[in-house]
């Protein structure tokens, strides 16, 4: 595990730019704050897909200061692997970019915190629930 941290799910990161204070109040205290590249990657076509990209880049870069960012390696793919093969035996797919979100989780023994609840699906994982 990385400290006394987590990892946010795209989900979570959304309500923090909304100004959720019961989001907000999770993390304070926490000593690093961390988000996996598939998130990043989701909140850059949210800004550039909205009515005022220009805004809300703004609002990633400034995010980014207080963040960790985890990448992808080859214990992520494989963790990604592992994670897909188990839900397509189940029936239970869920989206590509949270099964790489979840695999990063399970890599570095992570709490993911996300509002998603097909993360459940998911062994291994700790969950908090925003």
């Amino acid at each position: 595990m990385i400290g006394n941290s987590m990892l946010l799910d795209t989900s979570i990161v959304i309500e923090l730019f909304k100004g959720n204070l019961s989001v907000a109040n999770t993390l304070v205290g926490l000593e690093t704050v961390n988000i996996p590249f598939a998130v990043l990657g989701e909140l850059y076509l949210g800004a550039y897909r909205s009515l005022n990209p220009k805004k809300h880049i703004d609002q990633i870069s400034a995010f980014l200061t207080k963040c960790n960012i985890l990448l992808a390696d080859s214990i992520t793919a494989d963790n990604y692997a592992l994670i897909k093969a188990d839900l397509l035996t189940k029936g239970k797919p869920i989206p590509e970019n949270d099964i790489w979100i979840a695999a990063v989780a399970r890599q570095h023994d992570l709490i993911l915190f996300t509002k998603d609840k097909h993360f459940k699906e998911i062994g291994g994982l700790i969950l908090e629930e925003g």
